[in-house]
């Protein structure tokens, strides 16, 4: 019985002391992208629409304090931080517009960008207004798109920001899965719900691949969410927003803190 319990007490010793050395590897890891600029690129799951508070000089961007790239260089001060994400942006976006701050002293650079191209605005709308079998072909149409012509485009973004920050560690942040599935839940389907779902998992999975072509970090969120999705009781995303149209199917502050953040932390 006492070796039992000298076992167990080494173990206990063991764990806590990888934990420290864990969070003293995530900690280092922050400092070090902290000793160089950060620039959050990307589309309104990054700028944080659906979080509230957002700064008036980003106009129709809708960068918000409380979207993860905010928190990050609120709590690690970078040397510095431009934050460029914008609502609405596409690869095309980023490419024209959002990559002015970067440079060879950037340390940190993040971005999530893919669902705009994918037309993921039309697909939520198609599948709220209309029937399974038009939401799932709609469904289809953006899932070949993303196999045919969204790896390209990819492309082109992530080869940019290594061209103008080579010195930066990249953080590309997925999507997450929108709906819990077998609960009952008012609005769409369960044959929609689980459609948007895959088609989430598509996206991340191509974006995941092109991030790893060329070094750069995928940050998957589906598992921060996981407990929150919409139909869970605890959601972390807004459902649809009549009266802001916009919000709708966004992370909501918490999701911003709770779903996004702990993995560009744990990415950074």
């Amino acid at each position: 019985m006492r070796r039992l319990r000298l076992v167990g007490f080494l173990s206990s010793v063991l764990l806590a002391a990888g934990a420290a050395l864990t969070g003293a590897a995530t900690a280092q890891a922050a400092q070090t992208a902290a000793a160089g600029g950060y620039v959050a690129l990307g589309d309104s799951y990054s700028s944080g629409v659906g979080a509230g508070s957002y700064i008036g000089s980003s106009g129709d961007c809708k960068r918000s304090t409380k979207a993860h790239p905010y928190l990050w260089a609120a709590a690690n001060s970078p040397t510095t931080f431009d934050f460029t994400a914008c609502s609405g942006a596409r690869t095309g976006d980023v490419l024209s517009g959002q990559l002015g701050p970067l440079s060879a002293s950037t340390g940190l650079v993040s971005i999530s960008i893919g669902g705009n191209d994918a037309g993921f605005a039309d697909v939520m709308t198609t599948c709220v207004l209309q029937s399974d079998s038009t939401c799932l072909s709609r469904i289809a149409t953006a899932k070949a798109y993303v196999d045919s012509t969204l790896p390209g485009n990819l492309d082109s973004v992530y080869s940019a920001i290594s061209g103008k920050a080579p010195n930066a560690h990249v953080v590309v942040i997925g999507y997450p899965r929108f709906y819990k599935l077998g609960t009952s839940c008012l609005g769409l389907s369960e044959t929609k719900r689980k459609a948007i779902n895959d088609a989430s998992d598509h996206l991340n999975t191509a974006i995941a691949k092109r991030a790893a072509d060329h070094g750069f970090t995928f940050g998957d969120v589906r598992t921060t969410f996981t407990g929150h999705e919409l139909c869970s009781g605890s959601a972390w995303l807004h459902s649809v927003n009549w009266l802001n149209i916009g919000e709708s199917y966004h992370p909501t502050a918490a999701g911003q803190s709770g779903g996004y953040l702990p993995v560009l932390n744990g990415a950074a």
